[in-house]
C-alpha cells in the first residue's frame, strides 16, 4: 500500500499546496534542504491546475489542508504539536486550523449508532439533536436518555472514514521515505517517526473504545482533584465507532466575561488550570494533550470540566523525574545541576562538555527570569531548552515535544483567565512536592519494594534457570576459557546472580 502508486496522491497534494500558495511557506518553515524543495516543486508546480482551490479567505497553509480533506486537517493539527518539525510560526498557524467540515445527516448518525451498539435509538434516547460539532473524524450530538432524562454527548465517527485515512496515510509514508532518501540531513527530524506518531494518534481516534478508555483512566487518576471534573463515561453506550459521555454543562473557558459575570474568580481559575496540568503530567504521567479553551468549560459550581480525549500525553516515571529535576533546577537557577541531569539521563551525548552546556542553559534561563512575572513563560523556556539541547546532539523526544506544546496552550488559557499570573510561583510547589515524593527517601523505599516484587516473581524459576545455564556451560565449545576454569555459561550465571544480589544490596543501602 505504500508503494509508487501513491505518487498520484502526492502530486495532488503538491498541486494543491502550489495552487493555494502554501508550498513556499511549508518549505521555508521546515527549512527543507534543496533536494526536497526540488522534488516538492516537481510534484506541484507543473500540475497546479489539478490542485484544489480551497477557501481564499483562509491563510494559505490552512486553506490547502482544509481543501485536501480530513486526513490532512488532522495531520495539520498533529503537526501543530511538533514545532521542532514545522517551526514555531507554522505550528502557531496550524493550532487555529479549523477542524470543521460539513456534518453528515442525523439519520445517517442514528443508523451508525444503531449498527454499532445494536440498539434502537428510539428505545434508548428520547431525543437526539442535530450535530452540535462536526470535525474531521467525527461529529457530536446532544441527546437525552429515555430512562433517566440525563443529557449526554454522543460522538459518532464519519461513515467510511477509516478507509479514507488509510489511503492518505500511505501517501504520507511515501513522502517521508522520499524526504529521508533525498535529504539525509533531515533524518534528525525523523520524518518516518513523525508519520508513525500521526498514524498512532489517528488509529486511537478511529477506535473510540480507546478514547473511552483514555477518558476512564484520566477520570480515575483525577477523581480526587478538587475543582476538576470529567464527564462520566457511558460504557454500555460506547463502542468502536460510537462514544457516549455525560453532557458537559458550563460556560466555555474562553468566555472570560461570562465567567466573571457568573461570579467566578478568574484569577484563581487561571492558577488552577496550570496547577492541575502540572499535577497530571508529574504525578500521574498522563495528561490531556489538547487542553485548549474549546475543550474546557466552567461549571456552575466553579469546577473546571475537561473533555475530548483524542490526544493524551504519557510520560514514564523516569522521564517525569528527569523533567521535574530540570524544572526544579531552573526554578533555583542551578544551571550546572540542570546540565548534569541531561547527561545523567543520556539526553546529551557523554562526549560533550557539561560546563559548556551549563553556560548555554544559563543563556536560556537568565533572560526569561529577568522578565516581569506576567511575561515569564515555562513553555517558552522549554522551547528554548530544546533548541539548545538540539545543538548539543539531543535527539527529538516526541513525548516532551507534546508536553511543551501543551504547556504553551495551557499557559495561554491560564493567562486569558489571569493576565498577571506568575507561572513559576504556581509551578514551584507542584514541582517541589513531586520531587520530595519521587526523588527522596520515600521514592527509594518504593523502588526497593518494586525491585523485591520483581525478584519474587522470578524466585520459583531461579533453580531451573541456574541448572539450565550450568548444563549449557558443561558443553565444551571452541571459545571456552582455559581448561580448569569455569565455562562461559557458568561465568554468565555468576555474573547475573552477582548483579541481582548487588542490585538488592544497592537498594538496601
Amino acid at each position: 500500500m505504500r508503494g509508487p502508486h501513491n505518487i498520484w496522491r502526492l502530486v495532488r497534494t503538491g498541486a494543491t499546496l502550489e495552487r493555494t500558495g502554501a508550498m513556499k511557506a511549508v518549505l521555508e518553515a521546515m527549512e527543507a534542504p534543496a533536494p526536497v524543495r526540488v522534488m516538492a516543486r516537481i510534484l506541484g508546480w507543473p500540475f497546479q491546475w489539478l490542485g484544489h482551490k480551497g477557501d481564499p479567505s483562509m491563510p494559505p497553509v490552512t486553506r490547502a489542508l482544509t481543501a485536501l480533506g480530513p486526513a490532512y486537517i488532522k495531520f495539520g493539527q498533529i503537526l501543530s504539536t511538533r514545532p521542532d518539525v514545522v517551526g514555531d510560526e507554522l505550528a502557531l498557524q496550524l493550532r487555529v486550523l479549523q477542524d470543521k467540515l460539513p456534518p453528515f445527516p442525523l439519520a445517517v448518525a442514528k443508523k451508525e449508532i444503531e449498527r454499532e451498539l445494536e440498539i434502537r435509538c428510539d428505545d434508548v434516547f428520547s431525543h437526539i439533536s442535530e450535530p452540535v460539532a462536526a470535525a474531521s473524524i467525527a461529529q457530536v450530538h446532544k441527546a437525552t436518555l429515555k430512562d433517566s432524562d440525563e443529557q449526554v454527548a454522543i460522538k459518532v465517527l464519519r461513515p467510511d472514514i477509516e478507509r479514507a485515512f488509510r489511503k492518505d496515510v500511505d501517501a504520507f509514508y511515501l513522502a517521508a521515505w522520499f524526504v529521508e532518501k533525498l535529504a539525509p540531513g533531515a533524518k534528525r527530524l525523523r520524518p518516518l517517526d513523525v508519520i508513525e506518531h500521526f498514524e498512532g494518534v489517528v488509529n486511537g481516534e478511529l477506535d473510540l473504545r480507546l478514547e473511552t478508555s483514555a477518558a476512564s483512566e484520566y477520570a480515575d487518576n483525577t477523581k480526587d482533584d478538587p475543582g476538576f471534573a470529567l464527564p462520566e463515561v457511558k460504557w454500555a453506550l460506547s463502542g468502536r465507532r460510537v462514544m457516549t459521555q455525560g453532557w458537559a454543562e458550563g460556560i466555555p473557558s474562553g468566555d472570560v466575561i461570562a465567567i466573571r459575570e457568573a461570579g467566578h474568580d478568574t484569577n484563581e481559575l487561571g492558577e488552577r488550570v496550570l496547577r492541575l496540568f502540572l499535577q497530571h503530567a508529574l504525578r500521574d504521567g498522563y495528561f490531556h494533550g489538547d487542553m485548549h479553551q474549546g475543550n474546557m468549560k466552567i461549571a456552575a459550581n466553579g469546577d473546571i470540566i475537561a473533555y475530548d480525549f483524542g490526544i493524551m500525553g504519557r510520560l514514564d516515571e523516569y522521564t517525569r523525574r528527569v523533567y521535574a529535576e530540570i524544572l526544579f533546577g531552573f526554578i533555583r537557577k542551578d544551571y550546572k545541576r540542570v546540565a548534569e541531569v541531561h547527561f545523567e539521563a543520556g539526553y546529551v551525548p557523554a562526549d560533550r562538555d557539561v560546563d559548556e552546556f551549563a553556560r548555554a542553559l544559563r543563556a536560556v534561563g537568565e533572560p526569561i527570569f529577568g522578565l516581569d512575572a506576567s511575561r515569564v513563560s515555562m513553555g517558552r523556556l522549554l522551547s528554548y531548552l530544546f533548541e539548545v539541547t538540539e545543538r548539543f546532539g539531543m535527539e527529538t523526544r516526541t513525548e516532551l515535544i507534546l508536553l511543551q506544546r501543551t504547556m504553551v496552550v495551557v499557559e495561554g488559557v491560564a493567562r486569558s483567565l489571569n493576565p498577571t499570573i506568575n507561572i513559576w510561583s504556581v509551578a514551584q510547589p507542584v514541582v517541589e512536592d513531586y520531587i520530595r515524593k519521587s526523588i527522596g527517601p520515600q521514592s527509594l523505599a518504593k523502588d526497593l519494594f518494586k525491585t523485591a516484587r520483581i525478584l519474587s516473581r522470578f524466585g520459583p524459576r531461579l533453580p531451573q534457570m541456574a541448572e539450565a545455564v550450568l548444563i549449557q556451560a558443561s558443553t565444551p565449545k571452541d571459545t571456552t576459557p582455559p581448561k580448569g576454569g569455569p565455562g562461559w555459561g557458568a561465568v554468565a550465571a555468576i555474573a547475573v546472580t552477582s548483579g541481582l544480589i548487588g542490585a538488592v544490596i544497592a537498594q538496601i543501602l
